[in-house]
């Protein structure tokens, strides 16, 4: 199979089902930065992290996948089987939230994205992510999408969050508080 087949070279590309839309479509849009989240996971699983954060991120990968199937296809046209995201992969994100926020002191002051390479790739993961989320959320006003993609597109930027947090916090890097000037 070629890797290009010209079929994009007019600014339109098909959804799964056959339609065809333009590139900037928000169908387009949205699993294009699913995609684009999912590079950035790829990206911190390749840092040195535990190897517990890189089988959790590979799961996530998956589940991104997933989704970007789901936003990939029209949902009137497609007969094509889109694996299910499920109930329990929100809940598998919660409790890697709540596992992670154990070890974390409480947060009393917003903090600045930083402290150590991995971390900081999670803030920009998690960026993304709301960006993907908020592109899902527009999408859903005008098309189908199930819920459970938006709430775990939601969980996703928290734990991203935590885990940033976490990563900083096994290498007994502290938070970087934000102080308003006053």
């Amino acid at each position: 199979m070629k890797i290009y087949t010209k079929t994009g070279d007019k600014g339109y590309t098909s959804l799964i089902g056959g339609v065809r839309v333009p590139k900037y479509h928000l169908r387009i849009e949205a699993y294009g930065t699913v995609d684009e989240l999912n590079s950035h996971l790829g990206l911190i699983r390749d840092h040195d992290i535990a190897e517990s954060y890189r089988e959790i991120l590979k799961e996530i990968q998956d589940r991104l996948f997933t989704i970007g199937a789901a936003l990939a296809s029209d949902p009137e046209k497609s007969q094509m089987k889109i694996p299910d995201l499920l109930q329990e992969d929100i809940q598998m994100l919660e409790k890697e939230i709540d596992r992670m926020s154990n070890f974390l002191p409480e947060l009393k002051h917003f903090i600045l994205p930083g402290g150590m390479i991995s971390a900081s790739s999670c803030h920009i993961a998690r960026c993304i992510c709301r960006r993907a989320e908020r592109i899902t959320v527009h999408l859903s006003e005008e098309s189908f999408v199930d819920e459970k993609v938006i709430i775990y597109l939601n969980r996703l930027s928290d734990y991203l969050f935590v885990l940033a947090r976490k990563l900083c916090y096994d290498d007994g890097i502290d938070d970087i508080l934000w102080i308003p000037r006053t």
